[in-house]
């Protein structure tokens, strides 16, 4: 399985931070909006906007590698602005989509079987 899934979660947004890192979230979707190798990118909010969860789907583990060089800088900020980010990946992510992404200890979870 190449696709790659991911599911990462901003858990603790302040009320102040809010209006910011919304901004932030868009120019992120504009980035990948028009991305092949990006068909998910949904952003989700918990009904107080404290908690928002995006989830994302890759073509490849290159794709992952490609979309996190286009939102180096404005990922940063937003996992400050978002009280963190709890990240995982579904899939078979490649030894250099697993380096690249350690700092953020995400918990992989690889492919057994679906459809």
């Amino acid at each position: 399985m190449e696709k790659i899934q991911v599911t990462a979660t901003f858990p603790k947004i302040a009320k102040e931070n809010l209006d910011e890192f919304k901004r932030l979230a868009g120019d992120a979707l504009k980035v990948t909006a028009e991305d092949p190798g990006v068909p998910q990118y949904d952003w989700f909010f918990s009904d107080d906007e404290s908690t928002c969860v995006v989830r994302e789907t890759y073509a490849s583990s290159e794709a992952v590698l490609a979309h996190l060089a286009m939102v180096g800088e404005t990922r940063g900020t937003m996992i400050e602005l978002g009280g963190g980010v709890e990240v995982e990946v579904f899939g078979n992510p490649s030894e250099a989509l697993r380096q690249a992404t350690a700092a953020m200890q995400p918990n992989v979870y690889t492919f057994f079987q679906g459809k």
